[in-house]
């Protein structure tokens, strides 16, 4: 082979293996795009759920306290899977049949938050609306290890994700945290609540792990 032919060959290749970042970029968008309008509908059904106080005092106001402090937590909780879906989008190179539907099972979960923010708002002093928002959060945490793992077997075990979730320590306390907020929603579920906000606290700021990565792909890409 000449120095022509090899310089046209690699020229080629590089030309193809563009072509094919585009398309997978193209199809984790449109994922990304549908998950986008899904759960701004959610956060939609959120807020029409929410009631106004019956008066215009302070003291109907603080009847409908509770709701409201349901209301901002399940919001953070729909938010923070928002910001880090979008950066686990980002980094992600393929997205198979298996992804797809892990996406959608983790979407499926989220859509309940909805009826449970109302469900607890309006008793939330029983055990059994606790105990329930806990078994879907839970599952929506489940659902969410379910999407990297598939994301990860996707692009393979060195890619991008893979690097950046490693261990998955946060993650894996999230699990424990929720599973043991279920079942103490049956002691009493201020316990419960409690370990919904630690939870939250937790993942408030963005996974860096995923924005690192994101910022390193972008260096790679830039001139």
């Amino acid at each position: 082979m000449t120095a022509h032919e090899a310089a046209a060959s690699a020229a080629e290749a590089e030309v193809s293996r563009f072509a094919r970042s585009e398309e997978a970029e193209r199809e984790t968008g449109r994922i990304a795009a549908f998950s986008d309008g899904v759960l701004a509908v959610i956060i939609t059904i959120m807020a029409f759920e929410l009631r106004s106080p019956v008066a215009g005092t302070f003291t109907a106001l603080r009847t409908r306290l509770p709701e409201l402090l349901v209301y901002i937590l399940s919001f953070a909780f729909i938010g923070i899977y928002w910001s880090n879906h979008h950066h686990l989008l980002r980094a992600t190179r393929r997205c198979t049949g298996a992804v797809m539907w892990a996406n959608l099972h983790l979407l499926f979960w989220l859509s309940l938050i909805p009826v449970l923010t109302e469900w607890v708002g309006a008793d939330y002093r029983d055990h059994a609306p606790a105990a329930v928002y806990g078994f879907v959060a839970l599952c929506s945490a489940l659902a969410w290890t379910v999407l990297q793992m598939s994301i990860i077997r996707a692009d393979g075990p060195s890619s991008a994700v893979a690097t950046a979730i490693g261990g998955d320590l946060k993650g894996r306390l999230s699990l424990a945290i929720y599973a043991l907020a279920t079942g103490l929603a049956f002691v009493t579920p201020w316990i419960s609540y409690g370990c919904f906000a630690i939870v939250s606290v937790m993942w408030f700021v963005p996974d860096r792990r995923l924005e690192r990565v994101e910022m390193a792909g972008r260096s790679r890409k830039s001139p």
